[in-house]
């Protein structure tokens, strides 16, 4: 499986290394970074030479590296360099160069916990913080407390402890969707489809059982033969959501959502993902954009670019960015907006039209010119790349998902109180002209 986990810091030196396999020597370390860190031509996140293969993820300034000499699963290895990723985050707040050097003992023992002899072990947060500790002088962990430890990381619940108390019992529901659309220059939709993720933040008592529904004729798309597509879409039609790769927490029972499409679970204390999915039919886009691009012979480019939200007049958009390319032989740019800020920016070749409140239902305006430089002889045919939208909305989803209920249940029999938010990000948001 793997032979060794290296983080290298943005210069190519070397923070961790962990060997977990015979075979390697230390001065492997060397072999990645004049082959990736040094050439920037590398893109791929994978890297094969001879026997050995290096799968890295790139994260803040550092470079998390997994090193094997076996045919192993790739997939598997990326899952285990992001784990690693959430671990550092929830003992550090923040996994960079500095958190690395001022907790390169606590890494090694991380290290030794998640993995044994290049196989994937125990990854859960809140049971690595109950024997590994960011103090440097703890006291003894007495008896009792060993065995539950043990018990925990060795259970068949190994992501919540019993003796869990709250004097509030909240739960907070977070959907995030980040939508991706590639229009034409017709107007004609290219590509649209939503990747979701729901956040959980549970801070309850005991050991509750937890029940969340969601849309009441939720579809989750499976391999299918060609008759079954109008039987689909006309039921999405008819208001139910298609949800494609859905992937969950290990805490959901799987066994009860394939009969029932309940999502039943004993959550973990604290945050965590409760499941992922894509939608790729019936895409609510949350704004609409038309560019008009016209080229005036060699000195001057005219643009008008109009935005509108398509969402309901209660709602709104924060923190919306159009990025509205310019030639690279700009001079100097002209322009006039009906709301926010516009500003040419050289360094990036486009322009920067910044709107920090969108309504519901409103439209917007740009209108401006940019001055070409005469002298054509030493710059490319401009390519045109399309104007990328960047937003932020609340309390919307393109996909159409709804959380209808989470009830709680548990010996005790307490109240709780539950939140839900919606928030529609931009992921790919673009538009040719």
């Amino acid at each position: 499986m793997i032979s060794a986990i290296l983080l290298y810091n943005q210069k190519g030196e070397v923070l961790i290394s962990r060997l977990y396999r015979d075979g390697l020597r230390r001065s492997i370390s060397d072999l990645f970074r004049i082959q990736v860190i040094s050439n920037t031509d590398v893109r791929s996140p994978v890297l094969t030479l001879g026997t050995t293969t290096f799968c890295h993820v790139k994260h803040e300034n550092i470079y998390l590296v997994a090193v094997s000499r076996q045919n192993a699963d790739v997939a598997l290895i990326f899952e285990f360099l992001y784990k690693l990723v959430a671990l550092g985050r929830a003992y550090f707040g923040k996994l960079d160069e500095e958190a690395v050097k001022n907790n390169f003992t606590l890494i090694y023992e991380l290290l030794d916990e998640v993995m044994d002899f290049g196989y994937p072990q125990n990854t859960e947060t809140d049971t690595l913080k109950m024997y590994i500790m960011t103090e440097g002088v703890r006291s003894e962990i007495r008896a009792e407390e060993s065995s539950k430890i043990t018990m925990q990381a060795t259970g068949a619940m190994s992501w919540r402890r019993d003796d869990i108390k709250y004097r509030r019992n909240e739960v907070f529901v977070d959907v995030f969707e980040d939508v991706n659309l590639l229009m034409s220059a017709t107007g004609t939709v290219l590509r649209a489809d939503v990747a979701g993720q729901i956040i959980l933040r549970a801070f309850l008592s005991g050991m509750p059982e937890c029940k969340f529904g969601l849309n009441d004729r939720l579809l989750i798309d499976k391999p299918a033969d060609a008759n079954s597509k109008p039987n689909r879409s006309a039921k999405a039609a008819a208001g139910s959501v298609t949800l494609e790769d859905c992937q969950f927490h290990q805490c959901v029972r799987l066994g009860r959502f394939d009969a029932d499409r309940t999502i039943s679970f004993i959550p973990p204390d604290g945050e965590f993902e409760l499941m992922k999915y894509r939608a790729t039919e019936n895409i609510n886009l949350p704004f609409r954009v038309h560019v008009l691009v016209n080229e005036i012979g060699r000195t001057k480019v005219e643009y008008q670019v109009a935005v509108k939200a398509t969402f309901g007049a209660k709602l709104f958009a924060t923190n919306v960015l159009l990025k509205i390319p310019t030639p690279l032989n700009t001079a100097s740019v002209n322009t006039h907006v009906t709301q926010g800020k516009a500003k040419y920016e050289p360094s990036e070749n486009a322009i920067n039209w910044k709107i920090a409140r969108f309504t519901g239902g409103s439209e917007y305006v740009f209108s401006g010119e940019a001055e070409l430089l005469s002298s054509m002889t030493k710059y490319k045919t401009w390519s045109r790349p399309p104007v990328a939208m960047q937003f932020s909305v609340m309390m919307f989803t393109s996909s159409g998902l709804l959380v209808r209920y989470l009830k709680v249940f548990e010996k005790s029999n307490y109240s709780s109180v539950k939140w839900v938010r919606y928030v529609v990000r931009a992921g790919s948001y673009e538009i040719r002209f």
